[in-house]
């Protein structure tokens, strides 16, 4: 299939490209690379068409000239912090671009869309693991953006027998890619399991733990951590999935959930090292705990997560950090 994929020099984005192009499709990569990486593209091996997506004329001529088949969508901000600060900025780029991008779609006939969700729909569930049932009452505008999103696809459905979606609702997107090929490299670096592993070789401040109160076995927020290369995966049978007027949502998660001590505990394992940390307060809007109950991904796209083993999912990460101590900088 030919496939477009939005976002696609960023993090998840690339490792999605990368396992398109493994099992055969044809991938173009569109981004600006406002917030995603070159090099990223460049050990992907799929062309690059460098342009915002609020370039409607370049997107159009772009899906029509590639005779591009499916959309997957990467290219939204996902910093928590950051659309409490600047919301209006995520209900632009989350939402409004993606409009842009599915009106498009309409004007170059391209009926097939994968979407990046995610499991801050959800909010702070009453309870866990989270079935795709759960009610949802996002507690931030960046999970507010994803899930109006998800409404517009349910509408835009309703109104287009033809078109197909799959929104997928990762949870804690964690690890590199196992062949050591692609990593994260965030600026500045929000997910903990980076964090964790920066502090260590001294490229951070200490790693802040924020509350040790929480009604958990250890005092620490649990979260179910899924590694990259399965979301990546999961987006390739959701896609495969697709008939016209097929409409998917799964969480996509391991099932279990880790404490953020846990995950120190296996970060020294894995590295021999102690991480250095501080423990404070806790943060605003921070969940208990959330993890998925991941059932019906394995029901509707036989998809179920390959690499549960935090210490196996910190390995990954580590390799890559010390073989790039700069990230992608060259």
């Amino acid at each position: 299939m030919r496939v477009l994929v939005a976002g696609g020099a960023g993090y998840i984005g690339s490792h999605t490209a990368k396992r398109l192009v493994e099992t055969g499709h044809e991938v173009v990569i569109f981004d600006d690379l406002s917030r995603g990486h070159r090099e990223a593209v460049e050990i992907v091996g799929a062309p690059l068409v460098e342009a915002s997506l609020a370039d409607r004329e370049r997107l159009v001529t772009t899906l029509r000239e590639r005779r591009i088949e499916t959309v997957m969508h990467f290219a939204a901000y996902a910093y928590v912090g950051e659309s409490t600060e600047s919301p209006l900025l995520y209900y632009d780029n989350n939402v409004a671009t993606t409009i842009r991008v599915l009106r498009a779609m309409q004007e170059a006939g391209v009926s097939r869309f994968v979407f990046s969700s995610t499991c801050a729909t959800y909010g702070d569930p009453e309870t866990v693991p989270i079935t795709e049932n759960a009610l949802q009452r996002p507690v931030s505008p960046y999970g507010r953006s994803k899930l109006m999103v998800e409404q517009v696809l349910r509408d835009t459905a309703a109104a287009s027998p033809e078109f197909s979606f799959a929104a997928l609702r990762y949870f804690n997107a964690c690890g590199c890619a196992q062949d050591g090929s692609l990593g994260e490299h965030h600026d500045p670096e929000p997910h903990l399991i980076p964090s964790v592993l920066l502090a260590i070789l001294g490229r951070r401040p200490e790693l802040v733990v924020f509350g040790t109160d929480y009604p958990t076995p250890d005092g620490t927020n649990v979260r179910d951590y899924i590694h990259v290369d399965d979301l990546a995966e999961a987006h390739v049978l959701a896609m495969e999935k697709l008939a016209p007027g097929t409409q998917i949502f799964c969480n996509l998660g391991t099932g279990r959930g880790f404490s953020v001590r846990e995950i120190l505990a296996a970060a020294e394992r894995v590295t021999g090292k102690k991480v250095p940390v501080r423990y404070g307060e806790r943060r605003a809007g921070d969940a208990i705990a959330l993890y998925a109950d991941p059932s019906l991904a394995k029901e509707v796209l036989g998809w179920e997560a390959k690499l549960r083993d935090p210490d196996e999912i910190i390995a990954t990460a580590w390799r890559w950090i010390l073989a790039h101590p700069k990230g992608y900088e060259r």
